[in-house]
């Protein structure tokens, strides 16, 4: 199974993790299914970016970004040449780096 490395983020993964996932999996579904909370205000419906994440190493190995997708992510906090939803971001073979972006555009759960 690919390993998914991710990087230290203050409250969700302080110190960094890796963990595994099987191939044909989302990348927030194995996020949620190893305890790391990120949020996913669409319940993975590819409504929102709430679960916007940097795929820092792996980048290509994930399937094509669709219109949707490409569309939400102008509104991300932080987009990068590397931002996909985590939500449509699925594992292949290769093991990915993510880093999960310190806010969101969830302004309840940001206090704003």
């Amino acid at each position: 199974m690919p390993v998914i490395k991710i990087l230290p983020h203050a409250t969700l993964c302080p110190n960094g993790t890796s963990i595994t996932a099987p191939r044909g999996t989302s990348i927030c579904e194995a996020l949620l299914d190893n305890g790391i909370a990120i949020e996913h205000a669409c319940d993975m419906s590819a409504a929102c970016t709430t679960c916007h994440v940097i795929v820092r190493e792996g980048f290509r190995s994930l399937n094509a970004m669709d219109e949707t997708e490409e569309d939400l992510l102008d509104r991300a906090w932080g987009l990068e040449a590397d931002s996909r939803l985590s939500c449509q971001a699925i594992v292949a073979d290769t093991d990915l780096t993510v880093e999960i972006p310190k806010y969101t555009i969830n302004h309840a759960r940001e206090n704003h």
